[in-house]
């Protein structure tokens, strides 16, 4: 590759803020990724501010990395010094971890106290929030109080939820219902998911150009983060023209980890949402990044990037949207949940809501796939799970 030289694109300066405006520690939100703390502290001052900019600020693939590095050591440091407070903490049991983890919530991100002592995030909050669903009596929640309940988790998804996420989601807060009651209770009053609606595609299969082998063959379960990508181009309707957007989505944790929405279809849409997607990531060679037969796709500009990446092509069969299920998926997900109905006056409104929802859906959205968590929460947890076993 060179030197290649990466961007900071508008939308992944908005994303990293969105991140730490959502809860998540600055050291956490610069590890992810993979920027300096000092970088995203002077991204939060600038939108706080509300003079964030900076798009398409150049910046070598060396200071990326010695960021990366930065980053990673200060976050060894922290784990250094859980581990030197711990001490025999570690030779206890899970109940203890825990225990400990709460007494030093404040200090620590919970995210980083339980991989240092090797247990699941999401078995300490499910503990957590057993320990206080027993310090209270059981009681039946009311039809108007679980209501109300349906109505604000129904209202937080902006009605992409039916009653099976809005049930999960219910329990995740530690409301003790039957799906049974919540599903009749929805029907009652008129709550439902937006509909479904068919979308033309944008593919453009018609040229000459070399075809790469379907290599994913619809195995969408990949073992590890970062062994396969799908991606895909779809379009959104404004006042001022057409907004297109192309995702990269990690096929096991069905994350968004790449994007780019532009006023066109050329080559660049795509190569952006790539670059993007190899900066936050970085993945070992022999990553497989699965498209259908577009020309962008099949472009010697794309192909060179994949290559120089270290990276895979495998394309679907012609006009078979089933090989992309997972993606195509997402854009019925998005376009349910945030562009029916919607009138868009600028492609900026546009973007903001499309960016909006790609916050909501890798942070916080349940996914059936994964057993109703988020995809960066399943994410973590397969982590935590690894770390475990070699602790």
């Amino acid at each position: 590759m060179g030197n290649p030289r990466a961007r900071y694109t508008q939308e992944f300066m908005i994303e990293a803020v969105r991140m730490v405006r959502g809860g998540q520690s600055m050291a956490a939100v610069a590890k992810i990724l993979g920027i300096s703390p000092k970088t995203l502290h002077n991204w939060v001052k600038a939108d706080t501010a509300g003079k964030l900019n900076g798009a398409g600020k150049q910046v070598s693939a060396e200071q990326m990395e010695i960021a990366r590095l930065r980053a990673e050591l200060a976050r060894v440091k922290m784990e250094r010094d859980i581990l030197e407070k711990a001490g025999g903490v570690l030779r206890e049991g899970v109940g203890m971890k825990y225990a400990w983890i709460e007494r030093h919530s404040r200090q620590w991100p919970v995210s980083l106290l339980c991989q240092a002592l090797g247990v699941s995030p999401s078995g300490y909050h499910a503990r957590k929030a057993r320990d206080i669903d027993t310090e209270r009596p059981r009681r039946r929640i009311s039809h108007d109080s679980l209501l109300v309940h349906i109505k604000a988790v129904h209202a937080q998804s902006k009605g992409e939820y039916g009653w099976p996420r809005v049930w999960k989601k219910l329990l995740a807060q530690g409301i003790r219902v039957s799906k049974d009651r919540v599903q009749q209770l929805m029907k009652l009053h008129g709550i439902r998911a937006k509909t479904k609606r068919r979308f033309k595609a944008t593919t453009d299969s018609n040229h000459s150009l070399p075809v790469a082998p379907n290599l994913l063959q619809r195995d969408f379960s990949p073992g590890r983060p970062d062994q396969a990508w799908s991606t895909d181009i779809t379009y959104l309707w404004t006042e001022e023209g057409w907004l297109y957007l192309t995702v990269i989505l990690d096929l096991f944790s069905r994350q968004v980890v790449g994007w780019s929405m532009q006023p066109h279809m050329r080559t660049e849409l795509v190569s952006e949402a790539l670059r993007m997607a190899w900066f936050r990531r970085r993945p070992q060679a022999g990553l497989i990044v699965h498209s259908d037969r577009g020309s962008q796709y099949c472009s010697r500009e794309f192909q060179d990037l994949l290559k120089g990446y270290g990276m895979r092509s495998s394309m679907s069969r012609r006009g078979n949207c089933w090989d992309n299920a997972p993606t195509e998926s997402l854009w019925g997900s998005l376009k349910r949940a945030r562009i029916l109905g919607q009138r868009f006056a600028t492609r900026r409104e546009a973007m903001d809501e499309v960016i909006d929802w790609l916050s909501f859906y890798n942070h916080s959205r349940l996914h059936s796939t994964l057993d109703y968590v988020s995809p960066m929460q399943f994410e973590q947890d397969w982590h935590a799970a690894q770390n475990q076993r070699v602790a």
